[in-house]
């Protein structure tokens, strides 16, 4: 699946990731995903310890920061995250609104 992720930060700092070449499948995608969530320590938003993949991405992005997404950061990982979130989420549409903590597809 191809499709494009948005990631916003602030008024100037929202950047769109096209996801030309999608992981294969979606348990590709969240394994991917579980493995960045460790990597970045991430902590799980609930109580109950359950992880969501909306959950998931908006950690992982707020801990990849907005540096990771610019011009300055690796861009074959935001392409990677943009691929693993739309393969995730099974949409072609990705929206993460990281100060709100909001993701929509």
């Amino acid at each position: 699946m191809s499709g494009h992720l948005t990631v916003h930060f602030a008024p100037d700092q929202e950047f769109v990731l096209n996801a030309a070449s999608p992981l294969p499948g979606a348990d590709t995608a969240r394994q991917w995903l579980d493995e960045q969530f460790l990597e970045f320590d991430c902590e799980p938003l609930r109580a109950s310890g359950k992880v969501l993949v909306a959950d998931k991405l908006l950690a992982i992005a707020e801990a990849a920061g907005a540096q990771a997404f610019g011009a300055a950061g690796d861009a074959a990982w935001a392409a990677r995250f943009a691929a693993a979130a739309c393969a995730a989420t099974g949409r072609a549409v990705v929206r993460l609104d990281v100060p709100s903590a909001q993701a929509s597809f």
